[in-house]
C-alpha cells in the first residue's frame, strides 16, 4: 500500500472496529504489503485492509475462510465477536480476523508441514466453492511478461524466457490430466502461523483449482517429500511453474513488494537452473532448489 494511504486505512479499520463494539485505543501495523494487516487494541483483533477496488477478492478469502472453519481444516479464524463480512469505509475494505501471537517456523518439522497442508486439502475437497483455475492465475502472469508497459524492466532475453516457460509448462500440465481440487495457492512459509492451535494457513484470497503438485510447489522441497501420493515429475514442473510466475509478478511496475526487483532477479536464475540442471562431479544432477 502506497505510504500516503496508510494513516487512512488504519484510520478505516479503527473507526469499523469502534462501530462494531470493540474496544480500540491503539493500532499497530503489522505487515504492509499490496493489503495493510494491522491489530488493534485492546480488543486484539487483527485487521485486514486494502482499497476498495479489492473488495471481490476480500468477500472471496471470507467465504472461502468461513466455510472451511466448518471442516475444521487448519485455517487462521474470522473475528468471533462480529459478523463475518468485507467492511467499507472511505475507500477501504477491511476484514477482521483472530490475531495470532507469532511464533518462530524455524522448529517447524517437514512432516509436520506436510501434515497440515494435507488436513487443509482435504478440508477443502468437503466444501463445494467455486474458484478460478489455476491457469487463470498464469494468465496473469502472462499478461504482465506480454506487455512492456506493464513490465517495463524486464529485458528481452528475460521476458522471451519467462513467456516461453508460462506457455509450455502450463500446457504440459495440463496434459497430464491430474486430479484437481481446490487449493490454497500459495501455502508458502510466509502464509503459515505457529499458534497454540498448532500450525494454521492464511491469506486464503489465493484460492484456486489445480493439483495438489501446485500447492507443493510452494512449500520447501523436504515438506513435499513428506506429503503422501505427490507426482515427482508434476510437482518438477509446477515448481518451475511457480518461479516464472512469481518472477513475472516482480517485474511488474505497479509491484510494491520490498526489494521485489532483485527478487525477480533471483527467482530467474532459480528458474534457469531448474530447467537446464548441471551434472556434478559424480554424474548425478546438482539443481538449485526452486523452492
Amino acid at each position: 500500500m502506497q505510504t500516503s494511504d496508510i494513516a487512512s486505512a488504519v484510520g478505516s479499520s479503527k473507526s469499523i472496529a469502534s462501530a462494531l463494539d470493540l474496544a480500540v485505543d491503539d493500532a499497530v501495523v503489522l505487515q504492509d504489503s499490496n493489503r495493510l494487516a494491522v491489530r488493534l487494541l485492546p480488543c486484539d483483533v487483527l485487521a485486514r485492509v486494502a482499497h476498495v477496488a479489492h473488495q471481490a477478492s476480500a468477500e472471496f478469502e471470507v467465504e472461502v475462510a468461513r466455510r472451511l472453519a466448518g471442516t475444521g481444516s487448519p485455517v487462521a479464524g474470522l473475528e468471533p465477536r462480529v459478523e463475518p463480512r468485507v467492511y467499507v469505509r472511505d475507500g477501504f475494505v477491511v476484514t477482521l480476523w483472530t490475531h495470532y501471537e507469532p511464533v518462530s517456523l524455524e522448529d517447524v518439522a517437514p512432516a509436520e508441514y506436510a501434515q497440515a497442508l494435507a488436513r487443509l486439502h482435504a478440508g477443502m475437497r468437503e466444501i463445494d466453492f467455486a474458484a478460478p483455475h489455476f491457469t487463470d492465475r498464469v494468465a496473469e502472469a502472462q499478461r504482465l511478461v506480454g506487455n512492456r508497459a506493464l513490465t517495463p524492466e524486464l529485458g528481452d532475453a528475460d521476458r522471451e524466457l519467462l513467456s516461453g516457460t508460462l506457455r509450455t509448462l502450463s500446457f504440459a500440465i495440463g496434459q497430464r490430466n491430474a486430479a484437481e481440487q481446490l487449493l490454497h495457492g500459495e501455502p508458502h512459509p510466509g502464509n503459515l502461523l505457529r499458534t497454540t492451535n498448532g500450525l494454521l494457513f492464511i491469506d486464503l484470497e489465493t484460492c484456486c483449482r489445480g493439483p495438489v503438485e501446485f500447492d507443493l510447489a510452494h512449500v520447501p522441497e523436504e515438506v513435499s517429500e513428506h506429503y503422501p501420493g505427490a507426482d515427482q515429475e508434476l510437482l518438477r514442473e509446477c515448481r518451475i511453474l511457480m518461479l516464472a510466475m512469481v518472477a513475472a509478478w516482480r517485474w511488474d511496475r505497479e509491484d510494491q513488494y520490498p526489494n521485489g526487483r532483485r527478487m525477480g532477479t533471483e527467482l530467474l536464475s532459480q528458474m534457469r537452473a531448474a530447467l537446464h540442471p548441471t551434472v556434478g562431479p559424480r554424474g548425478g544432477d546438482k539443481r538449485t532448489a526452486p523452492g
